[in-house]
């Protein structure tokens, strides 16, 4: 096999339908193209307790398999530190103490978008940073040296976003999402990442700090969300969107998954035959609750 897939669940709680096909169009994507298929659980933050286990019961009962066993993050913070500290000493990084609402409130920069970060930490002196060490301690920033970095999604094309100063550690010493996330692919050798179209816009920036830790960045597919009736993120406020709850009401989730992808086979592996990614649906699926059988 030439390199590797993978899907990275958040064990916050059951993954809905929405989660459950992007994780089978990702096994798609590797499958079809040589690749293995990984599995990460991504538990850093917000875990729930038994949900990673019940996760890969309801993949595994989709017929998602994958290579090897799964990787857990909470397992590779030696990974993340060294990384930062690769960062560190190469004079990449600055101390931050903004607060989440100081940087909401906080005017942004012309090239940046709203909410992003404006730089206020950047230039603090030594003396600065050792006053504010008292009251709060820092986050760890990337000094990004770029204002925007391009990346060639499958399914968007050239895909162009800003990149601000991102965190990298957390003021409580968790590693950030997009910190480990980098790290992990590259660690793992994952050259495809299909995930939902919500993170398109963090594809770029992904793809600068992997540059700058000397990694490949991974050929991206962004598919599109599922949507409920309102065209909103689908979520579990919207009743029975689980697995298990769907098929306690008799769904057959499988078949549902792939009748919204317009594919035909009753398993993953008959998928493959006719699988094209050039003529999956564009636009979002609404998800509409079936009555119970």
């Amino acid at each position: 096999m030439t390199g590797a897939g993978r899907y990275a669940p958040s064990p916050s709680g059951d993954l809905h339908v929405g989660n459950l096909r992007t994780a089978l169009l990702a096994w798609l994507f590797a499958r079809s193209t040589g690749r293995a298929f990984l599995m990460r659980v991504e538990d850093l933050d917000r875990v729930r307790e038994g949900a990673a286990e019940r996760q890969l019961d309801d993949l595994a009962a989709l017929g998602i398999d994958w290579d090897g066993e799964p990787v857990w993050q909470s397992q590779r913070r030696k990974l993340y530190a060294t990384a930062i500290d690769r960062l560190v000493d190469e004079g990449r990084t600055f101390e931050c103490f903004c607060t989440r609402r100081e940087i909401l409130e906080a005017p942004s920069a012309p090239h940046l978008p709203p909410g992003a970060y404006p730089g206020t930490c950047r230039h603090l002196t030594e003396e600065e940073r050792a006053e504010r060490r008292q009251t709060r301690p820092p986050a760890i920033r990337l000094r990004t040296e770029v204002d925007e970095w391009t990346v060639t999604d499958v399914l968007h094309g050239q895909v162009t976003a800003s990149v601000d100063d991102l965190v990298l550690r957390r003021n409580d010493g968790v590693p950030a999402y997009n910190l480990a996330v980098v790290v992990d692919d590259g660690a793992q050798r994952i050259d495809q990442v299909v995930r939902g179209d919500d993170l398109l816009t963090s594809a770029p920036r992904q793809a600068y700090l992997a540059t700058l830790l000397g990694i490949e960045p991974p050929v991206y597919a962004h598919v599109p969300l599922a949507l409920n009736v309102d065209g909103k993120r689908l979520a579990k406020r919207d009743g029975a969107v689980t697995y298990r709850e769907l098929t306690a009401r008799g769904v057959d989730v499988f078949d549902l998954i792939v009748g919204s992808l317009g594919l035909v086979g009753d398993s993953p592996e008959a998928l493959l035959q006719s699988f094209e990614p050039s003529r999956l649906p564009r636009d979002p699926w609404t998800f509409v609750p079936p009555a119970p059988a």
